[in-house]
């Protein structure tokens, strides 16, 4: 299990002078799961964004600590993997390539033999060295996962994971999900009901920018 704590503390964002959500403060550590949930445009995406250090709050800190030590903001990506219908893939590459890009940008130096070993996992292998602009919606999103998972990232964000997944996709969701919740922290954005009910933790994101619940 991976030594990390994360810490939200009153969180707010507004766009246009407008709130989007206030008051949102969690700590998850080790074997914590957390649902996010809310209408469209209450800010779940947002939330998930900010703890990505893609966006910053309007006010309000978050944190992040590994082996007991502060990481600073511009570093924290080396710690998160992040499935999201809004992170894009190189269509013009095949999945390998997207792989091993993706890896050198992280200065990581996996083997083609463990890029083909994710592939397999989310059921890609037979089209590794196909041009990814050929892949379903499905497909791509199969290959996020892949991509999210390479480090094996003690924090685990999933926004909307079961975007235009089969029945078969969705079971390899919740699969890498259970391992997840095993070695580090998991939070997910969602409207199902399944994803809720498997997250210890949960804050409901109202359209009236408050948010009810929250992690230890």
């Amino acid at each position: 299990m991976q030594n990390i704590e994360i810490t939200a503390a009153n969180l707010r964002k507004d766009f246009n002078r407008r709130p989007i959500f206030s008051g949102v403060s969690f700590t998850l550590g080790p074997g914590d799961t957390l649902a996010v949930s809310g209408r469209n445009g209450s800010g779940k995406s947002t939330l998930l964004k900010i703890v990505a250090s893609l966006l910053s709050p309007s006010s309000g800190t978050f944190s992040m600590k590994v082996g007991g030590s502060p990481v600073s903001e511009r570093l924290m990506f080396r710690h998160i993997g992040m499935v999201a219908p809004y992170l894009q893939v190189y269509e013009e590459f095949t999945a390998l390539e997207n792989l091993s890009i993706i890896d050198r940008i992280r200065g990581g130096s996996h083997t083609a033999g463990e890029y083909e070993k994710l592939l397999a996992m989310v059921s890609l292998e037979k089209r590794k060295h196909d041009y990814v602009r050929t892949y379903s919606s499905g497909m791509k999103q199969r290959l996020k996962f892949a991509l999210a998972w390479m480090d094996r990232p003690p924090l685990l964000l999933l926004d909307e994971p079961r975007t235009n997944l089969d029945p078969e996709g969705i079971a390899m969701v919740l699969t890498l999900f259970e391992e997840q919740r095993r070695e580090g922290i998991a939070i997910i954005a969602t409207n199902e009901q399944e994803d809720v009910d498997i997250c210890a933790s949960k804050i409901a994101l109202g359209y009236d920018g408050t948010a009810k619940g929250g992690g230890a």
